[in-house]
């Protein structure tokens, strides 16, 4: 349907309610998108943000089960650029990834790889377009993606958390490319982030949600900076000016390792990528001669720019990745020859992308699965009302937002209380009061003595870690 001709995109009484859950996530909602105008949406952890994305994107009610109530009308073609990057990826090669768009809008074949080449240099890939796309990192594929989209030139953005997983220095980049596709081709933009500052200079309206899914403030990025500061932060927006909260006082109980905490020492580490994979592919290095060591009782993060090899050390680390030079010791059998049982006791892995965790259709049983494999006790009220899910118990995880998503793969991989944790990227997507939860769990676990680490782009986090190991282009720097 489209809309009036002084509108891009309307909703007038929107609802919705994703299937399974007793109470709509948003409802009775009015919104409009004017051409060429850039609105910026915020709000704590699961006000429902990124519904409002699918809605405006046509996707609710296929892969996102649900009842829909109201209207929504969108004019022109829509880019849409999903909280988890990994989902829009359709080739094996990142040209190839970039093109499909534009080959399915019939663009000429000459046309194509020349918006192909201009995309992956806007959005900071500089890779050959042969590149395997699975030897991306989570923020390398978050690029990819955005490509994928500016090669459309579609007449409205739709951007949820585009920046999440990267570094400040790439995080830059994109949000300039953002600014100067729609700046050069009158695009609206509609983009859901958590971290609002570095987007008020690029926007027209800040518009913010309650936890109902209600909207609450729809203001201009002047007002929003001199008028709503505290107000917002204590509703857990990260507003620019404010320093980070306090990690939560998480009990012991909770986080205490039921088994021994190992000491990781990684000695001249070497992985290599793809080569596994696909036939005939020359191996991508991923790690090279990597040395560091994760104590017990202390919290460890592994930094460096998107595609640096902080998520594949964080892998075998928790013996998922099996070294092909070098290896890591502290535990009596190495992490990757262990059986699943005896690893499950020894390390928690919360992985990038939380869906690819998950077993069970409820946040309860997710919970509580690994622990009664082990014959481990889990405090699963107690974990639920920490990690701000108490309402979400019987809920279907993989319909939950992504900053839920991820807070219920953390309790799901650590209930337990394993020796080591090994979290990926742990605060991505979430709110100021969440993210306190997730590190003040983190932070409780290494001081009762078990052997914390992180892969992260998020200062805040860095900023409250006992040590750090840098990483850049595969190596320690």
């Amino acid at each position: 349907m489209t809309t009036s001709t002084d509108l891009r995109a309307e909703l007038r009484g929107f609802g919705w309610q994703p299937l399974g859950r007793r109470a709509p996530a948003i409802d009775g909602l009015d919104l409009d998108v004017r051409p060429g105008e850039r609105i910026l949406l915020a709000g704590p952890s699961g006000a429902g943000k990124s519904t409002i994305i699918h809605a405006l994107a046509g996707v609710l009610g296929g892969a996102l089960p649900g009842e829909m109530s109201g209207a929504v009308r969108v004019d022109g073609q829509i880019g849409l650029v999903l909280q988890n990057p990994g989902a829009a990826v359709v080739a094996d090669r990142i040209g190839r990834d970039v093109a499909f768009g534009p080959e399915n809008s019939g663009i000429a074949r000459e046309e194509i790889w020349r918006r192909v080449a201009e995309a992956l240099e806007l959005v900071g890939l500089p890779y050959p377009v042969d590149r395997p796309t699975s030897a991306l990192s989570g923020g390398e594929l978050q690029r990819l993606a955005l490509a994928g989209v500016l090669a459309l030139r579609p007449s409205m953005l739709l951007l949820d958390e585009p920046t999440s997983m990267l570094d400040a220095g790439n995080a830059d980049r994109v949000r300039t490319a953002v600014a100067d596709v729609v700046a050069s081709t009158g695009a609206s933009l509609v983009v859901v982030d958590h971290r609002i500052g570095p987007w008020l200079d690029l926007v027209h309206r800040v518009v913010v949600l309650d936890a109902g899914g209600r909207i609450v403030h729809d203001v201009d990025p002047d007002t929003c900076r001199a008028r709503l500061t505290e107000d917002l932060g204590r509703a857990g927006v990260w507003m620019p000016g404010l320093p980070a909260p306090e990690p939560a006082d998480v009990p012991a109980a909770l986080v205490a390792p039921e088994s021994p905490a190992p000491r990781l020492d990684v000695r001249d580490l070497g992985v290599d990528l793809v080569a596994r994979r696909m036939r005939g592919a020359a191996p991508i290095v991923a790690l090279d001669e990597v040395s560091t060591e994760v104590l017990p009782g202390q919290l460890s993060v592994f930094t460096g720019a998107s595609g640096a090899g902080k998520s594949t050390l964080l892998a075998a680390l928790a013996g998922l990745v099996r070294p092909d030079r070098g290896g890591i010791g502290g535990t009596p059998v190495p992490l990757h020859r262990m059986k699943s049982p005896e690893l499950a006791r020894t390390v928690g892995w919360v992985p990038q992308n939380p869906e690819h965790g998950f077993l069970t259709t409820s946040v309860r049983q997710e919970i509580t699965r690994t622990g009664l494999k082990l014959g481990t006790g889990v405090a699963v009220e107690e974990i639920l009302e920490v990690l701000g899910l108490g309402s979400l118990a019987e809920a279907n995880p993989y319909r939950l937002s992504g900053g839920e998503q991820r807070r219920v793969a953390l309790a799901a991989a650590l209930a337990h209380r394993p020796g080591a944790l090994m979290l990926d990227e742990p605060t991505v997507g979430q709110d100021r009061r969440t993210w306190a939860a997730i590190t003040g769990w983190m932070r409780a676990a290494a001081r009762a003595g078990a052997t914390a680490g992180a892969s992260t782009h998020d200062q805040a986090l860095i900023e409250i870690a006992d040590r750090e190991t840098r990483l850049d282009q595969g190596r320690v720097r």
